[in-house]
């Protein structure tokens, strides 16, 4: 599903316009945002949950050339579905 066909269905479930229906996915986006530079998951019940994850400093060989590089820590969001999602998606098979 594409962000057009997403807000779209969205707007129709939600009664409000299309506009204020992408103000509603703006600020959703923003709290993530906030939460995740802060260090704090993300949980909605019956959904799942994001969550930052610091991942650390490594180094990587690149293979055609065997130059060793190290890559830098950084933070990346990580989704865990709830397991009633999961239970959702394998009954719906």
């Amino acid at each position: 599903m594409d962000q057009k066909t997403f807000l779209e269905t969205l707007s129709q479930r939600v009664n409000a316009g299309k506009d204020e229906t992408a103000e509603m996915i703006s600020a959703l986006c923003q709290v993530l945002t906030d939460a995740a530079l802060a260090g704090d998951s993300v949980t909605f019940p019956g959904f799942g949950s994001f969550e930052p994850r610091k991942r650390i400093e490594r180094i990587a060989v690149q293979p055609s050339t065997g130059k060793r590089m190290l890559i830098p820590p950084k933070i990346t969001m990580t989704f865990r579905p709830s397991t009633l999602l999961k239970q959702k998606v394998r009954n719906h098979e």
